[in-house]
């Protein structure tokens, strides 16, 4: 129940904050265009809280249906506007501030993930450093001939400092199914640039794990399964399992490494495992049956040793800028997530990405709640990215949203006449058939990931 809240608190949170800006930024464009506000609403529906203030006593209301927002203006297409407001209406407007208002919203999605990211930057972002375990024989990260304790650098022709440089830009690549460069540095010191095919990349495979598919797996460092400290009411106190004891075999089968331990751990829950330890030099016969974690995977509540955590230390980094060069960083993280989240859509329009890729709102709960465990860092990133993506959505040209309304101006300037309200209402019809699609395929896959993992 605790972590429920904490994910329907996290989630109320990123949407609240998401609606907010991007409604205040059509707010503040209205208010200095010289529009008539009514209302600024969080939500739909019926209003829980409501306040009137400023001179044209706009409503402020925060409404029971938290998913979404608007600001409703004087406008003669929606009702009577009262003669000395004509002027204000919104409809009365000229194109030109018709279309300043109707950006502002997207345009302040950006800028809000342009800020946080810009904090993030400063802040320092933690990562681990991408250094390559063995790739398995066959996979495209073997025939690049990538071999263990190779560290990259690059990867076409971009530098990178983390596990998540090199996912993000792998994705890029991928999704052109053609091969690409990678720079690595071995433990000599040595660089070169190997040459990773991406052609056999399917669709599915960019709504899962890419760098599996690919053979790039992060290297482990190889420390002996032997037991930290035990968590008290455990599975492993349960069994007898004791803090220094060395697993050295699980149903009869060598344990070399910590990692081989774990593999075993994770993938047997709810199962009796018969564990053979070393303790003090005395071979002991034990019995243990993992707990199954909410992702399905085992458990038994044992913390690995303090020299493993040592050594996976050594692999953690910190990438930090200054002001200066992290606003830089910023706006082009920014202008990449637009482009790349553009290329995706038109991608999954013609048949090329899966509609696997497309989530709803259940799934950006669940990444709220899971960020908000991982700490304020992990949050600002998460909010920032879907920053990014509401500002794409809403600059899509469907009528309904800001980009459909963007069309109708642009075909205003070219006629040098508003559109007719016939090609008005069909829009409309148009876009809600659109966006209610969207929406079903959207709760589809969150269903299908809720359910199926």
């Amino acid at each position: 129940m605790g972590d429920l809240a904490l994910t329907g608190l996290a989630f109320l949170v990123t949407v609240g904050v998401l609606v907010v800006v991007h409604e205040y930024g059509h707010y503040v464009m209205a208010r200095l265009m010289g529009v008539k506000i009514l209302r600024f609403s969080v939500g739909f529906g019926k209003a829980v809280l409501l306040r009137r203030s400023g001179p044209d006593r706009t409503e402020w209301v925060i409404a029971a249906i938290p998913l979404g927002g608007y600001v409703k203006m004087a406008d003669e297409r929606e009702a009577p506007v009262a003669a000395s407001d004509r002027p204000r209406a919104f409809n009365n407007k000229g194109v030109a501030a018709r279309i300043a208002i109707v950006l502002a919203g997207p345009m302040a999605n950006f800028l809000l993930a342009l800020v946080l990211y810009w904090v993030l930057f400063i802040a320092g972002m933690p990562g681990d450093k991408p250094v390559l375990a063995d790739p398995p024989r066959g996979t495209a990260a073997a025939v690049a001939g990538f071999g263990r304790g190779d560290v990259v650098v690059s990867v076409g022709g971009e530098a990178v400092a983390t596990w998540n440089d090199v996912r993000w830009l792998l994705l890029k690549q991928a999704v052109k199914r053609e091969a690409t460069l990678l720079e690595v540095q071995s433990d000599d010191g040595l660089r070169s640039t190997h040459s990773l095919d991406l052609s056999g990349v399917t669709k599915d495979d960019l709504d899962q794990d890419l760098l599996a598919k690919l053979g790039l797996r992060p290297f482990r460092p190889q420390v002996e399964a032997r037991l930290g400290r035990i968590v008290p009411a455990s599975a492993a106190e349960r069994a007898g399992l004791r803090e220094g004891d060395r697993v050295v075999a699980i149903d009869a089968k060598p344990i070399a490494t910590w990692d081989d331990f774990t593999t075993v751990i994770r993938a047997s829950a709810g199962k009796t495992l018969a564990l053979e330890v070393d303790r003090g030099g005395e071979r002991i016969a034990l019995h243990a049956i993992p707990e199954a974690r909410k992702n399905g995977a085992g458990q038994l509540g044992v913390e690995p040793p303090p020299e493993l955590r040592t050594a996976y230390a050594k692999l953690e980094t910190t990438v930090r800028y200054g002001p200066v060069e992290a606003a830089g960083k910023a706006a082009s993280k920014v202008w990449d997530l637009s482009l790349f989240s553009v290329k995706m859509l038109g991608r999954m329009v013609v048949g090329d990405v899966s509609w696997k890729n497309l989530s709803g709102p259940i799934t950006i709960a669940d990444y709220a709640g899971q960020s908000a465990r991982l700490g304020w860092m992990t949050s600002l990133a998460f909010l920032a990215l879907v920053s990014v993506s509401l500002g794409v959505l809403n600059l899509l040209p469907i009528p309904l949203l800001d980009g459909g309304h963007l069309v109708y101006y642009f075909a205003e300037i070219v006629r040098g006449k508003p559109v007719s309200e016939r090609v008005l209402e069909i829009g409309q019809r148009f876009g809600l058939a659109l966006l209610l699609g969207l929406t079903f395929f959207a709760f589809y896959n969150d269903l299908n990931r809720l359910f199926t993992g």
